[in-house]
C-alpha cells in the first residue's frame, strides 16, 4: 500500500506540485487577451439565462438548468471548509488571488463548455452527451482516443468514486458536530435520497438542481449580506487588508505574498474547477441555439463559485474576531462555523450545517453524472450503468459512516490533476476552432442577431453530429 500511495503522490506533485496551475494561468491568460477580453465583453449577456432569455425545446434539458447543476458541482464544502484553510495558510490575501485566477477561469470554463457543445452526441431518448472525452475523440481524432480513456477513468476515479465519499463524510461530520446525527442515520438519509435522485438521469437531476441551488446559493449570500450589513464600517478595511496582504505588504503570514498567490490560485481553480474538464460535461447536455451561448453561460458559474460564494466565506472569516492572521487556531469548517457564531449566534451553526447538506449534496449528484458521462465512453450497456449508481450509493452510505474509509480514495486529487492536463492539452490543440466559434458569434452579433444560431453547413469540414442540432433554427 505504501508503494501505491507514493506513486500517486508522485502524480500529485508532477501535476498539482508545480507544473499544473502555472499551465491553467498561462493558458487562461492567453484564451482571454487572444480572445479579446471575452469573458469581460459578455458579462451582461451571461445573466440574461437566468432570466429565462434561453428557453429551450421542450423535452430537453435548457440552457439554466445546465448551469444550475454545474453551479451546484462547482459550489461544494471547499466554498466552506476550503476557503477557510486557504485564508489560515496564505492570510486574506489568498482570497485577491482567488478572485483573480476566477476572472481569468471564466475565459477557461467558455471555451471549454462551448468545444463540449460543440461536439455533443444525440442520444436516442433525446438528451445530449458530451465532454471532453467528446471532443477529443471527435476533435482531434481516433488517433486520440487513448487520452480520452486516460480523461475517463481518471474522471470516474476522482469525480464519480472519491469526492463523492469525500461529500457523503463531510456532511455527517457536520450533522454529528451541531446537531448530534448519527453518522448512520446521516447515511441512511444520503444514501437514500442520493439514489432518488441519480436514478432519474440528467433530467431529474436538472430538475433538482433547478429547485436547491436557487436556495442554497441565495441562503448563503443573504447570511454573508447580514454579517456585511452589521459591520459596514469595516469594509474597507478589509479589503484593504486582502488587496496589500496580496501584494506582500502586509507580512503577518508566513511566506507572505508567495503564500498568499499559492494558497490563492490554489483554492480558487479547486473550487471553480475551471479548466479541469469536469463542468463541460454538463454543459453539453442543454438545448441552446449555438455552443458559444452555453460557452458564455458556463462562464458565469465560475463566477458564482468563485467571486461570489467563496467571498462570502471569506468575509464572514475576516469581519469576525476569531480569525487571528498569523496566529494558529482553528481552521477549515471549523473556523468558518466559529465565525458565523461570533457575528450572529449559537443559532448559526445549524444554518450551516444545512448549508453544508445542500452544498455537499449537489456535487454528489454532478459527481455522479461526470462519472455515468465518462462510462459511455467505454460501454453503454445500462447493467453497467446501474452497478455505477449502486456503487455511488454505497460509498456515499460509507463515506457518511465510517469516515476512515474515505482514506481509501487518496487518488482522488492526483487523479483530478491527470484529467486536467489531458484537458488542457486538447484545450489547446482545439483552441483555434473554438476562436471560429467565437467569431461566428460575433459576427451575428454584430449583424444585430440577438440570439446567434449555429449553422452546421460552416463548420462541414468538423466531425459534428447534426442530430444533435437538427431543429435549432426552428425554436
Amino acid at each position: 500500500m505504501g508503494l501505491i500511495e507514493g506513486f500517486f503522490n508522485a502524480i500529485g506533485d508532477l501535476t498539482w506540485g508545480w507544473a499544473l496551475i502555472p499551465f491553467l494561468v498561462v493558458l487562461g491568460i492567453t484564451f482571454t487577451l487572444v480572445s479579446g477580453l471575452v469573458q469581460f465583453r459578455y458579462f451582461g449577456r451571461m445573466w440574461g439565462v437566468l432570466k429565462g432569455h434561453q428557453a429551450g425545446a421542450a423535452g430537453h434539458v435548457s440552457s439554466r438548468e445546465a448551469l444550475l447543476v454545474s453551479i451546484g458541482g462547482r459550489v461544494g464544502g471547499g466554498n466552506i471548509a476550503g476557503v477557510a484553510v486557504a485564508i489560515s495558510l496564505g492570510g486574506p490575501g489568498a482570497v485577491f488571488w482567488m478572485w483573480a485566477i476566477a476572472l481569468v477561469g471564466m475565459c477557461t470554463s467558455l471555451f471549454e463548455c462551448s468545444l463540449a457543445q460543440l461536439y455533443k452526441r444525440a442520444e436516442p431518448d433525446g438528451t445530449y452527451r458530451g465532454g471532453p472525452a467528446n471532443y477529443i475523440i471527435y476533435g482531434l481524432g481516433p488517433q486520440f482516443r487513448w487520452l480520452a480513456v486516460v480523461y475517463a477513468i481518471c474522471l470516474i476515479a476522482a469525480f464519480a468514486l472519491g469526492f463523492n465519499a469525500f461529500q457523503g463524510n463531510t456532511v455527517a461530520g457536520a450533522a454529528e458536530d451541531s446537531l448530534g446525527i448519527s453518522r448512520l442515520y446521516s447515511g441512511i438519509f444520503l444514501a437514500i435520497i442520493t439514489g432518488l435522485v441519480i436514478y432519474g438521469g440528467i433530467k431529474r437531476i436538472a430538475k433538482v438542481a433547478d429547485v436547491i441551488i436557487p436556495i442554497m446559493a441565495f441562503g448563503y449570500i443573504a447570511m454573508a449580506v447580514l454579517i456585511i450589513l452589521l459591520h459596514l464600517l469595516s469594509i474597507p478595511g478589509m479589503i484593504w487588508d486582502i488587496v496589500t496582504s496580496a501584494f506582500g505588504y502586509n507580512q503577518a503570514i508566513a511566506g507572505g505574498m508567495g503564500a498568499a498567490i499559492a494558497q490563492g490560485l490554489r483554492r480558487g481553480l479547486f473550487s471553480n474547477e475551471a479548466g479541469l474538464g469536469s463542468a463541460p460535461n454538463v454543459a453539453a447536455v442543454a438545448f441552446v441555439h449555438h455552443p458559444m451561448s452555453q460557452g458564455v453561460v458556463q462562464a458565469l458559474s465560475v463566477f458564482i463559485d468563485t467571486v461570489v460564494i467563496c467571498s462570502c466565506t471569506a468575509f464572514i472569516i475576516l469581519l469576525g474576531n476569531v480569525y487571528v492572521p498569523g496566529v494558529e487556531g482553528v481552521d477549515g469548517v471549523a473556523l468558518t462555523q466559529q465565525s458565523l457564531v461570533n457575528h450572529v449566534g449559537a443559532w448559526s451553526q445549524y444554518y450551516l450545517t444545512v448549508a453544508i447538506f445542500l452544498f455537499a449534496f449537489s456535487s454528489i449528484i454532478y459527481n455522479y453524472y461526470l462519472g455515468e458521462n465518462a462510462l459511455a465512453v467505454f460501454t453503454e450497456n445500462p447493467v453497467a450503468i446501474h452497478i455505477l449508481r449502486a456503487l455511488i450509493v454505497v460509498l456515499v452510505f460509507l463515506g457518511a459512516t465510517a469516515p476512515g474509509a474515505t482514506s481509501v480514495f487518496f487518488f482522488s486529487d492526483p487523479m483530478m490533476g491527470v484529467l486536467a492536463v489531458v484537458n488542457l492539452l486538447a484545450l489547446t490543440m482545439l483552441f483555434p476552432v473554438g476562436m471560429r466559434l467565437l467569431n461566428d458569434y460575433q459576427e451575428q452579433l454584430d449583424r444585430g442577431i440577438e440570439h446567434p444560431v449555429f449553422d452546421v453547413e460552416k463548420f462541414s469540414d468538423l466531425e459534428i453530429d447534426r442530430a444533435a442540432w437538427e431543429g435549432v433554427k426552428n425554436v
